[in-house]
């Protein structure tokens, strides 16, 4: 059994036990999240729309992703600005879909 679910403008595959990274979600690590945007269900045999199915979820962790080196420069005008970015993450453990 799978769903596909929708958070933090992306789209999941999940599968009971399952981890996956996603953008910042609130709550610390042990809490259970549900995961309400399910945009379809699978059986293995039937597929059909999440419409009144729920995913939950375990916080595994809160951390910081690879940091992303944003490099500007304009040829022949001595202009170059370096900068970085680490995206806030949480990893979760998929518990049920119901």
């Amino acid at each position: 059994m799978f769903a596909v679910v929708r958070t933090g403008g992306k789209q999941y595959r999940v599968a009971p036990d399952q981890k996956i990274v996603v953008e910042r979600l609130p709550g610390e690590a042990g809490d259970t999240v549900t995961l309400s945007e399910v945009l379809l269900v699978s059986d293995g045999s039937t597929t059909r729309a999440g419409n009144g199915v729920t995913v939950k979820a375990e916080i595994v962790a809160q951390n910081k992703g690879e940091k992303v080196i944003i490099f500007k420069k304009k040829r022949r005008h001595n202009y170059r600005r370096r900068n970085g970015h680490r995206q806030l993450q949480t990893v979760l453990r998929i518990v049920e879909i119901a």
